[in-house]
Formats: C-alpha cells, sequence, structure tokens
C-alpha cells in the first residue's frame, strides 16, 4: 500500500491547487462536467492500474471537493478531520473488521467496549453508563426514540421544540409512533413554560427530546428547567447533543451543559468539535440495562451456546449488521491529544467564533444576530434585503471562494458561519470579512 498512499497523497496536494479556493469555481454543471470528462467512462473494459485511478480520481475529488480545512468553508458541522483519526482509519479499512461477530472482530470490539463505556462515563455519572457507536445524530436519536417506544409502547408521545433537527419528528414516522408534537421556539429555544403547559395537558406516556446545540445558531435548550419538568410529570428525557455535547470536557464550557446528564438518553457526535472522519456518533445511556431492547439472536452470529461459552455478543449493539471499526479513530484521537489537547482544540474553537462575531458586530456593513453559544455565527449586510443574502451566499459559491450556510431567525435570513477549523487564524477571519465586504459592494 505504501506505493499507493503516494500516489493518493500527490493526488490530494495537486487537486487542492486546482481547486485554490473552499471550492470549486463555477457551481453544480461545471463540477459535474469536469468530473464526467476526468472519469470518461465509469467501467471500461480494460483497467487503467491501481496508480492512474487513484491519481484520476481523488484528484477530481479534491479539485472539486468542499475543502473542510479551508479557513473559509464554515457552512455547516463539517469539520477538518485530525490526520491522526484519517490514519487510523485507514488501517480500519484495511483490516476491515465488521462488529456483528466476535469472531471477525476480536481486538476492535474490545477496543469499542472500552471506548464505549469510558466516553459514557464522561456524561453520566452512574454505576453503569455505556454507549453505541452509531453514524451519527440521525442514528442516535432514531435509536433514542426506539428504546422510549419499547420502554413505554406505541402510544408514546415525542414532544420536540421548532428547533430540534429534523431527525426526530422524522424518527417517529419512521417508528410508527403518533406524529411528533412540534413546540414553538421563537426564541430559538425550548420555552420551559410552554413545555409545561403541554406536559400537563399530554396524556399517557411522553418523551421530550431537548437540543444541546441547534444546527442553525448552535443555541442550548434550557436542560435543567426541562430535566425537573420532565421528572415531575414523568416523562423520559432525550437530549439531542449531537453538536455541543463534547464542550462536557472543557472546564471553560461544560456549564452550559448543566442538566445533561439527566437524561435517559444522549445523542452526541465525535465528526463535529471531535474532528473525526465521517461517521462518528454516540448514543449514551446512564445504564446498560436500558439497552436490551436491541438484543437480537441470529445464530449464525450469536449462537446462544457460543455467547455461555464467552463469545461477546455484538447483535445488541446496533441495528446494523456489518459495521466498521469506527471506534478505532475515536480511541487513536483520544490517546494521541489527551482530554487537555482536545479541550484545547474545542476552547480555541469556540473563542474563534467569539472573536468573528466580535469584528462582525463592530463592523458598519454587518449586523450581528446575537454572540455565539458554541461555534455558529449569524449575521448579514446591513440593509440588505433576504434576497440580496441568498444571492451573496451563492454568488461566493459560485466564485469558490467561501462557503457559508444559511437559516432564518426573527423573521429574516441570515448567513451562517460554523467555524470547526482549529487552524482557523485571526487574519483568516479578517480576510472573510473582507471578502463579504467586497462582494456586498460589488
Amino acid at each position: 500500500m505504501r506505493p499507493l498512499l503516494d500516489t493518493v497523497l500527490d493526488a490530494l496536494r495537486t487537486g487542492a491547487q486546482d481547486r485554490y479556493g473552499p471550492l470549486p469555481t463555477g457551481g453544480p454543471d461545471t463540477v459535474t462536467a469536469h468530473v464526467r470528462t476526468a472519469l470518461g467512462e465509469v467501467l471500461p473494459d480494460h483497467g487503467t492500474g491501481d496508480h492512474e485511478a487513484l491519481r484520476t480520481l481523488v484528484h477530481t475529488l479534491a479539485a472539486g471537493a468542499a475543502d473542510p480545512a479551508h479557513p473559509h468553508c464554515a457552512a455547516h458541522l463539517h469539520c477538518p478531520p485530525l490526520a491522526v483519526a484519517v490514519a487510523a482509519d485507514l488501517a480500519a479499512g484495511a483490516l476491515n473488521p465488521s462488529l456483528d461477530s466476535w469472531d471477525q472482530a476480536p481486538a476492535a470490539s474490545a477496543i469499542e467496549t472500552l471506548l464505549t463505556r469510558a466516553l459514557a462515563a464522561e456524561f453520566h455519572d452512574t454505576p453503569h453508563p455505556d454507549a453505541l457507536i452509531t453514524t451519527g445524530g440521525t442514528e442516535a436519536n432514531q435509536l433514542a426514540l426506539l428504546l422510549a417506544r419499547e420502554r413505554h409502547g406505541p402510544h408514546l408521545t415525542v414532544l420536540h421544540g421548532a428547533n430540534a433537527h429534523h431527525s426526530v419528528p422524522r424518527a417517529a414516522w419512521l417508528l410508527g409512533l403518533p406524529p411528533a408534537t412540534e413546540l414553538p421556539t421563537p426564541t430559538g429555544v425550548l420555552d420551559p413554560t410552554t413545555l409545561a403547559d403541554t406536559l400537563a395537558t399530554t396524556p399517557g406516556p411522553t418523551l421530550v427530546t431537548a437540543t444541546a446545540g441547534t444546527t442553525d445558531a448552535g443555541l442550548i435548550d434550557p436542560l435543567p428547567a426541562i430535566a425537573d419538568l420532565c421528572d415531575h410529570h414523568g416523562a423520559d428525557l432525550h437530549i439531542d447533543a449531537a453538536y455541543g455535547g463534547l464542550l462536557a470536557l472543557s472546564p471553560h464550557h461544560r456549564h452550559k451543559l448543566a442538566g445533561l446528564g439527566r437524561a435517559q438518553s444522549l445523542t452526541i457526535d465525535l465528526h463535529k468539535l471531535g474532528w473525526q472522519p465521517v461517521a462518528a456518533g454516540l448514543l449514551t445511556v446512564p445504564d446498560t440495562t436500558l439497552l436490551t431492547p436491541l438484543t437480537h439472536q441470529a445464530d449464525y452470529l450469536n449462537a446462544t451456546d457460543d455467547t455461555e461459552a464467552g463469545l461477546p455478543d455484538l447483535l445488541g449493539r446496533s441495528l446494523r449488521t456489518t459495521r466498521r471499526p469506527d471506534a478505532l479513530k475515536i480511541a487513536a484521537t483520544l490517546r494521541s491529544l489527551g482530554r487537555d489537547g482536545l479541550t484545547h482544540l474545542i476552547d480555541h474553537t469556540c473563542r474563534l467564533a467569539q472573536d468573528l462575531a466580535r469584528l462582525l458586530d463592530a463592523h458598519p456593513h454587518f449586523e450581528l444576530h446575537a454572540p455565539p453559544t458554541i461555534s455558529t455565527v449569524l449575521f448579514r449586510p446591513t440593509h440588505a434585503t433576504d434576497d440580496d443574502v441568498a444571492t451573496l451566499r451563492r454568488t461566493l459559491l459560485h466564485q469558490g471562494r467561501a462557503v457559508l450556510g444559511r437559516t432564518h431567525a426573527d423573521g429574516r435570513l441570515w448567513l451562517k458561519a460554523t467555524l470547526l477549523n482549529p487552524h482557523t487564524t485571526a487574519g483568516d477571519l479578517d480576510t472573510l470579512i473582507a471578502l463579504l465586504e467586497g462582494s456586498t459592494h460589488r
């Protein structure tokens, strides 16, 4: 593999040089045309060989990428992965363990067990916390609703704020539950008074889903008050902390997550503020017995006599059967950086968002929506219409100069910068503002 990796690394470099900025220029039609020309026949009659195939495809991929390592690629919760995690992922791909039976993944299953228990203990101060590796927040939220359904039956009512991730009501639909009830969040977070009124008039078993790090603005629901209400009304609580959950590692930021450990389940993503290659999600629970409903038996994978003889049963660790050892890259990252190294990255990234917010707030040509809670900054050019804001974003995308998101708040459209690159500098922020300012004056 060594010569092939040299080819891959060279192609990544040359592709990035051809792209130059955070995004290829020209928009979807131009990028598709370039890819079509580079690939030619997708299934040729005669192969071109390993090096040519890798050189062409990797170069094309890199030249046409939205590069999360570029400081002006800041639209989504799309992080630049750490090199140590990417390298560990290569080992996982090479060995190809599948975590559906122990005899396919002896060491990988042990690594996953140790990792999930250690990470679960970071969020739940209980004797037997546990966690499942998922593909991300969507799968974790779906599992959380599934476990709640199995605890309470098919007439479970799911309550969530309008700020919740779209996967929550979708999971209720997928699981055959009654349509989820959406509560208004005019301030961007769940209002405890509104939730209290709803819980008081909701019959039967109820699951409240709160959010710690919304996708639009990075806001965190008032978790202690929500947990108190759930306790008072006998409702279960799930917290989607896919974005904000790892703030719990930081002494500077963990106060924002007070009440997190009171939930029956938590969604955490490490391919956001954990800088992992996708996919790297978690569903954590305060006690491993809460995962019992996932128990499943298939004789060729976890025969009863094998389990009784001591072979670990892995089928209850996921709804998936064939499953990559995503725990490996996470474990390698934690060992490499340690708690202090990961905390430093989290703190620095949040500080960058505060710096960008201050720059925008002080700038006469921009309006800041609010100081950031995590690392998302909402802003817009002063005196711009919503159409102006949308056009500005698309213009920057087509020019390949900046990748910014968009969201509605307070009845208006805002540009969204989601900072997840710890290597972004103050100079990069200045350049981004200058670029935006120049574009607004065209």
